[in-house]
């Protein structure tokens, strides 16, 4: 069998193999190693083939490859580990000489072609956090109570005996037993009418949103968003060019204009609601609204995206079932995610179609992303159909509401009530602590992470020129003895704090 470093100096060497060194072959196969170590193609620690190996690979005598490898260990190049083999040593004798490092700066970096001009847009309005864990940030579980021996207990168990469908890619909009868990959780828990066939399995809320912009819109339709409303939507949106019309949400959820107001305009090919709990502002859309919207989208052609946010943890009152519920047949794609309930570095979320749709969304996902991780989709699927995960829900349900309450507490103790957002009051995994309208919460935000402490301004979460100012504070990953001390750094990051109690 050729290895990867025989495979390399073949190619180095071309048709005319050592012959166009013009040099001995034991000088020019020393040479080709060793240029190979310089440009840090065979990197720090590669192990190099056994001599008779390598020799037999590249048709040369064995003492040929002798003495190239002698004279790079000579020379420091190589290092030799007796019972273990040769390997490329850690640091190459060039690299503590100045003139090599001069000749690469002096031809400097090749020109390349730039971004798009839809690149570039997305790049300058991108709003990811580098950091994804800590106090305070926004919609993060807490990781360390997540069940972690049951979990690796069951994908330990099917990894040692695979179905090798399941190690293949796979089509049909996932693993079967996947879709029904995810129906049959669904139907009971947010009374959404579907069954495994309308369910597609996506790598989180994006993909599924992408998927659904990309099937059913076309660049120039337009999009009613929620004002304010989550980043992430917006993104996909803008890469795939469709407008979007920021839409004000209030106490009751987003909000329709009057019929007068829409004048000749082109309906909007999609509205995007978190009805159950609006993202960020936590409000639920009332069943008024809720009513209006499915009659405004049957009359006019267009979908609702139903993103079902934080619809699990809710602390008081019941649960409040899914819009796609209330009418059969109605105009709403259903997308959900594990993210919350589970982890945020699992990548798996879900959609729910209509029967008309799924056979070519499960289709289009197929041919778009390759999509995979059936082992994944196994073992989410059995820690679903064993009840682990509804008991890893109602164990989290009381911690995040201890933990809620004290993030509450301390606002309305050092702020004032009026700087706690009361939207919000009953669900979901972060709160938003308001500002004053002069306020710089972008730069509020900056500083705090510089003192480790990881807030989102609300500022960036509107499209308009028309803001709110405040910070989103997440509570669910941090321990209740580490929330006082984290509030108490982000007090110090708030300029003329006695002006937030008359907000």
């Amino acid at each position: 069998m050729k290895s990867i470093c025989g495979d390399l100096l073949l190619q180095r060497l071309g048709s005319d193999g050592l012959a166009a060194f013009g040099k001995p072959l034991n000088r020019g196969l020393y040479e080709c190693i060793r240029g190979a170590i310089l440009d840090g193609t065979l990197a720090p620690a590669t192990r190099l083939p056994p001599q008779r190996d390598l020799a037999a690979e590249l048709g040369l005598s064995r003492n040929t490859v002798m003495f190239a490898y002698e004279q790079l260990l000579a020379e420091g190049y190589l290092r030799a580990r007796t019972g273990s083999g040769t390997f490329v040593a850690d640091t190459a004798p060039e690299s503590y000489l100045n003139a090599t490092a001069a000749t690469v700066a002096e031809a400097g970096p090749r020109e390349m072609p730039g971004l798009s001009a839809r690149g570039r847009r997305l790049i300058e309005n991108a709003s990811a956090s580098p950091t994804q864990w800590g106090a305070f940030m926004p919609g993060v579980p807490d990781l360390r109570r997540f069940p972690h021996r049951r979990y690796s207990q069951i994908s330990a168990r099917l990894w040692r005996n695979p179905q090798p469908e399941w190690l293949s890619y796979s089509h049909g909009g996932g693993l079967p037993a996947l879709r029904e868990a995810v129906a049959t959780h669904l139907r009971v828990a947010r009374s959404v009418r579907c069954d495994a066939g309308q369910v597609l399995i996506t790598e989180g809320i994006h993909q599924a949103i992408d998927l659904v912009v990309r099937l059913l819109g076309s660049p120039g339709d337009q999009a009613w968003v929620e004002e304010p409303g989550y980043w992430g939507i917006r993104s996909v949106l803008q890469v795939g060019d469709i407008g979007m019309v920021p839409m004000p949400v209030d106490g009751d959820g987003l909000t329709l204009p009057d019929t007068d107001a829409i004048g000749d305009a082109p309906p909007p090919r999609f509205v995007f609601v978190t009805p159950s709990h609006q993202y960020p502002m936590g409000a639920v859309m009332s069943l008024k609204r809720r009513r209006a919207l499915l009659e405004f989208a049957r009359q006019h052609g267009s979908w609702i995206v139903e993103d079902d946010y934080d619809s699990e943890f809710r602390f008081s009152g019941q649960p409040i079932p899914s819009l796609q519920g209330m009418e059969p047949d109605a105009p709403v794609i259903y997308i959900g995610t594990f993210s919350k309930t589970l982890y945020p570095g699992l990548r798996m979320g879900y959609l729910v179609l209509p029967r008309a749709l799924a056979a070519s969304f499960q289709t289009a996902h197929a041919d778009l992303y390759r999509a995979g991780h059936l082992m994944t989709q196994a073992t989410v699927a059995e820690f679903m159909q064993a009840g682990d995960y509804a008991a890893h829900i109602r164990r989290m349900r009381p911690l995040y509401a201890r933990r809620r309450a004290m993030l509450a507490d301390l606002i309305e103790r050092y702020l004032g009530p009026a700087a706690l957002n009361r939207l919000g009051s009953n669900a979901g995994l972060h709160l938003i602590l308001r500002l004053p309208d002069d306020a710089d919460d972008v730069a509020i935000a900056a500083t705090a992470r510089e003192r480790g402490i990881i807030v989102r301004p609300l500022s960036r979460y509107y499209l308009g020129q028309s803001v709110q100012k405040g910070l989103l504070l997440g509570y669910a990953c941090v321990p209740e003895e580490h929330i006082g001390p984290a509030f108490d750094v982000l007090l110090g990051c708030l300029p003329g704090r006695n002006r937030l109690t008359g907000i």
